[in-house]
């Protein structure tokens, strides 16, 4: 992104501030509309920031070709058992569990076979974190690869999918934090997993989830989680990324950024419309802060789209905050007795690869795999690295045969290497 990109960005941000402080509602509607879509791709954990593309492709056109791409994307369709845990301020947390397939005897599938050899998986349950504005069907591609395979539980995140809205927010008024949602994934596993090993994999905010449990209860970490992945995630300084604007743009971004947030959420609904009428601007911010591969299929692309289209801008605003405060260097410990996977986009510009690198370095002998062309979406940008990576995971935590490996499910040999 340009300098002078970077600069109107800060414009518009700014004159949304602007508009709330003096109360003009005219300007304001402008304001927002612009604002909001910018401010809405933090859902994927960016900062505001502007990349217009194809803009000379009529309106109309792009609208349809969104709806296309809606009712023939298959992404995010796969559901599971439904089940409800409760937070301990309320909130009602949605999650959904896949069960391992009856054990086929001789008659292994070609699926099975390829993640896992022939033989069973013993009886662990992974259980999926998701990032900021994303919900559980994050994990699609995931899901899909492991469905039936291994037990698996994927969850949304408080205020997030198919969760209730935090309580402790919307009626105490308290600000959410990432130690609550570390507390949030503890009633998810007293629910869906009330006994048996684990493996954690979290993604963004639910990698920073991750090690917030681990903070919180570190002897469940020691008892009975016996492998982790953290993808595209940070233990902290998340204040000092740059999101690749220049370093004028940035510090115009976070000087006004937590006011116009808090004016944004204040006006929900207004904003809303904002959104949905800049949604053409909104798709490019998503793709240059989710993806950094040129040939993403659209549909992955469109549904990256959706889900983040879902968070309401109140939801947006209420997390952000959380970030900046985020420290959880020292649970990182937790993890160092167990296979970890700390894997990363090299170009993700919300949580930069050096992030895990810097986990990878407190956690020596974790696997730090780089994906060189992916952004922060990585699962989904580059699936069958992540699937690969994380089959390997569970083979050498033990909850599959040794030695067993993916066959057949993609090749990570041309797009990454651990280290």
């Amino acid at each position: 992104m340009s300098e002078s990109s970077a600069e109107a960005v800060a414009d518009v941000v700014a004159s949304a501030a602007a508009a709330s402080a003096a109360g003009a509602a005219g300007s304001w509607r402008r304001a927002t509309g612009i604002a909001g879509a910018a401010i809405g791709v933090l859902a994927a954990g960016a900062a505001a920031g502007v990349a217009i593309e194809r803009m000379t492709v009529g309106r109309g056109m792009r609208r349809k070709a969104r709806l296309a791409l809606d009712s023939a994307g298959p992404y995010g369709t796969l559901r599971g058992t439904p089940g409800k845990a409760q937070a301990d301020d309320g909130t009602e947390l949605y999650y959904e569990v896949d069960e391992v397939e009856p054990d086929p005897g001789p008659n292994v599938s070609p699926r099975r076979r390829r993640l896992f050899g022939r033989k069973a998986p013993a009886p662990v349950t992974v259980v999926f974190c998701h990032g900021y504005c994303l919900n559980q069907d994050s994990w699609h591609f995931q899901r899909a690869a492991l469905r039936g395979v291994v037990r698996t539980v994927h969850w949304d995140q408080r205020s997030h999918g198919r969760s209730g809205r935090g309580v402790a927010q919307t009626r105490d008024r308290v600000p959410v934090t990432i130690d609550q949602l570390g507390r949030d994934l503890k009633a998810v596993l007293d629910a869906a997993v009330p006994d048996g090993p684990i493996v954690l994999v979290g993604h963004s905010m639910g990698g920073m989830t991750v090690m917030a449990l681990a903070s919180e209860f570190p002897e469940l970490i020691r008892d009975r989680v016996v492998a982790t992945a953290l993808v595209g995630t940070s233990s902290g300084r998340l204040g000092e990324v740059n999101f690749g604007l220049p370093l004028a743009g940035v510090n115009a971004v976070r000087r006004i950024l937590p006011g116009v947030l808090k004016a944004l959420g204040q006006q929900a609904e207004l904003v809303e419309k904002g959104r949905r009428a800049t949604a053409d601007l909104f798709a490019g911010i998503i793709k240059r802060y989710s993806f950094a591969g040129r040939d993403v299929d659209p549909a992955v692309e469109r549904f990256a789209e959706r889900m983040i289209e879902s968070t309401p801008i109140d939801v947006v605003a209420e997390f952000y905050p959380a970030f900046t405060d985020h420290d959880k260097t020292e649970a990182l410990a937790c993890f160092r007795d167990m296979p970890v996977l700390v894997l990363a986009g090299v170009q993700d510009l919300v949580t930069p690869s050096e992030h895990s690198e810097a986990i990878a370095d407190l956690l020596p002998d974790a696997e730090l795999v780089l994906v060189p062309d992916a952004g922060h979406l990585v699962m989904l940008e580059h699936p069958e690295v992540v699937t690969d990576r994380l089959a390997d995971l569970l083979t050498r935590a033990g909850a599959v045969p040794a030695g067993a490996t993916v066959m057949g499910y993609g090749s990570t040999s041309s797009t990454a290497g651990p280290r």
